[in-house]
Order: structure tokens, then sequence, then C-alpha cells
């Protein structure tokens, strides 16, 4: 799928990350929830529901660190914890976010979501997004960052050629999800209106992007992607694009399928690109580290063998502080009495100021030249 080049910062195959956007009036609720409900089934061991500003400074396992603050836009945070197979805990993260911009109408609330297993990531273990949000088409939480773009559909590409080329360098710019362009060499039946999608397992579902191009925007797509991306897209086909422009590591050859049949057959060929595609080493974004660390600096939901674990690791902690501070005072004490004998030594004692120590009477002052002269018999350590 790609030649033997890797990111200098990849994403852990342990990780999983999405985000997008919710459009409903009710985003945090439709959490609860869905939450609610999977920990009654017995799908989730547990989860917290926690106002971002308090979690950032009660983390249980770090302290306040900024790299695990939400931002000033964070509305909630969520956290749940499940287990897969052969017993893997799975810990997630989400996060929700007021628009950027409150005069836009339909913008709805962000969303980023960060997950980790104790294993490498498996394609057929269940969706973190589906853990939070409901399964379900009537609640709109799967629309992507971008403008009329929505997860688990089939987006029609804009009609526009400048509009069209803008979105291509946009989506070869997002690492975040995997962007697949299907063309309907004919106009499909309902069958064939369904996203190819569908058929991915259900980790993967979630991080593509189906995009169609109607049958007279062949040669408007096919120029556009060859003077964007310097590939092409064949009639009836599909195309998966980079996650980077110009990428030396994008194999364009592996990435074109040449026929797609949108009968509501399972396209077994495409599906296969895409999960191979799927499953390189993805480039660790500034956002997407960030939620990353949040996931593993932030973290509150332990459980009782973590929680005894974090208390006799505290005690531990606060017993070695404790004996730093004691040998500390004890030192300063013998350097300040070996200091007050080494005065009276020089028989200068009488006219100098002693210094301040625990226990020891407070004397008269004196010329500081003196003092450093006394002080000059301990300027070898081995003394």
């Amino acid at each position: 799928m790609a030649r033997n080049s890797t990111p200098s910062t990849t994403l852990p195959d342990t990780a999983w990350l999405g985000r997008g956007r919710h459009l409903g009036p009710e985003p945090e609720q439709d959490v609860r929830r869905n939450l609610i409900a999977l920990k009654a089934a017995g799908v989730l061991d547990d989860f917290l529901d926690l106002d971002p500003v308090e979690a950032a400074r009660s983390s249980v396992l770090h302290p306040r660190d900024e790299s695990a603050d939400p931002g000033p836009t964070a509305r909630r945070l969520f956290e749940a914890r499940w287990r897969v197979a052969d017993d893997v805990t799975v810990r997630a993260h989400l996060t929700t976010y007021d628009p950027e911009s409150r005069r836009k109408d339909g913008e709805g609330v962000g969303w980023v979501l960060a997950a980790e297993a104790q294993a490498p990531w498996d394609p057929r273990w269940p969706s973190p997004a589906t853990m939070f949000w409901p399964d379900s088409e009537r609640v709109p939480w799967d629309h992507a960052t971008g403008p009329g773009v929505r997860l688990r559909a089939a987006n029609q590409l804009p009609k526009d050629d400048d509009e069209l080329r803008h979105r291509l360098r946009e989506w070869t710019r997002e690492s975040w999800y995997v962007h697949v362009v299907v063309h309907e060499a004919m106009t499909p039946d309902a069958r064939g209106q369904r996203p190819v999608t569908a058929f991915l397992p259900p980790s993967v579902r979630d991080r593509v992007i189906e995009h169609r191009a109607t049958p007279e925007q062949a040669q408007i797509v096919d120029f556009a992607m060859k003077r964007e991306l310097k590939t092409r897209m064949p009639r009836g086909g599909a195309v998966i694009l980079p996650t980077a422009a110009q990428d030396p590591a994008y194999d364009a050859e592996r990435c074109t399928v040449r026929n797609v049949f949108l009968d509501g057959s399972e396209p077994v060929e495409l599906l296969a690109r895409v999960r191979e595609f799927a499953a390189l080493p993805r480039p660790l974004t500034a956002d997407a580290e960030r939620a990353l660390t949040r996931l593993r600096q932030g973290w509150h939901l332990l459980t009782p063998e973590e929680e005894l674990a974090h208390a006799q690791s505290m005690v531990t902690r606060y017993a070695e502080a404790l004996e730093a501070m004691t040998t500390s005072r004890d030192l300063y004490r013998e350097a300040a009495e070996a200091a007050q004998a080494a005065l009276a030594e020089s028989g200068l004692g009488d006219g100098l100021t002693r210094l301040s120590v625990p226990g020891l009477p407070k004397p008269d002052g004196s010329p500081l030249s003196a003092l450093t002269k006394a002080f000059g018999r301990f300027r070898d350590p081995n003394k």
C-alpha cells in the first residue's frame, strides 16, 4: 500500500483517535444516556462524567499539567473503560467543545475522542465512538469537522470546480480520517446509494469518510485529482486519498480500485484496500498528540487495584519526601554547628554573628570579612 517510509512521529498501534461534530440540541445528554445503557447491559465496566476544569485540576495519576488541559472552550469530559477480546482493557476519553464561532448557525458542538488499549488495536473491536454516542443515524453526532460531510454516509462531492479542488487539498491535510472517493458509473438505485463503508469493521468504519462523484463528474474529478494529488479517478472506480499532499510514501496505484459495483453487494477489493491503508502508521499531528496526552495524563477512572497501587505509591512518595526533609535539616544543623566551632576556635567568635540554628542561642553580630576568613577552612569538601 505504501513504500518503506514511516513518519518520524506516528500514532501508537494501541491507540484510536476520532473527532467530529454533534448538530443536535443535547449532545452531552445523548452521551450520558448511551453510557448508562451500556453500563447497565454490562458492556462498560464503568464511566465518569466530569467538569473539564475541575478534572484537569484533580488528575489522579499526575499533578496538574498544561498538556492535559482541554482548553477554555471545553464543555464536558467523559471517561469510559471496557474490556475486549482476551480481557484486554480499553480506556477512552471524550471531550465536547463549544463551536469556534457562536455566530455560525448549524456548526454544532465539536468532540474529540481518544482511546487506548493494553494491546495493539484490532479493527474488529467495537468502535470507541459508539461506546459514547448512540449507534443510530437519528442522533446527529457523526458529522465531520468539515461542512456538509458526515461519517457513515455517502457524501456527494461539490459541483463547483474551485470548491472541489479546495476540498481535496483540505482532506489530504486531515490525518484523523481516511477519505475515499467513489465514482458512480451510472446513477445507482436505493441499494447502490448505501455507503460502502457500512461493510467495514466497526473500528475502521468510524474513521472513514466516503465521497461520491456523480456520473457526469468523471472528467472534473479526474482533472482535479491529477492536478492536486498526482493521481487519477477511474470511471466507475474508487481512490483512497493520501493523508498528506505530495506524500512520497503514497502509492497511488495501490490506492486505486478500477471497478466498484454499486449494486448493494460487498465491494471486496475496495474494502481490503481501505483496511490496508487504515492499518498503516499514521502521522501524530499536534492536535492528535494533545488528545492522546489528555487521555494518559488526565485519567481519573481507576480500577480498585489501581486505586490501591496509587495509594501505596503516594504513601511511599510522602515517606521519601519526609526523609529527605529530615536529612536536609540534620545536615544543615551539623554544618551550622561546625561553623560555630570554627568561629570559636579562630578566636573571632565573640565578634561575629552566629548562624541561626534551631535550639542554639543567637549571639552578637560582627564584621563580614572575619566570617569569610573563618569559613576559608571549609573550602576543601573533604574537611
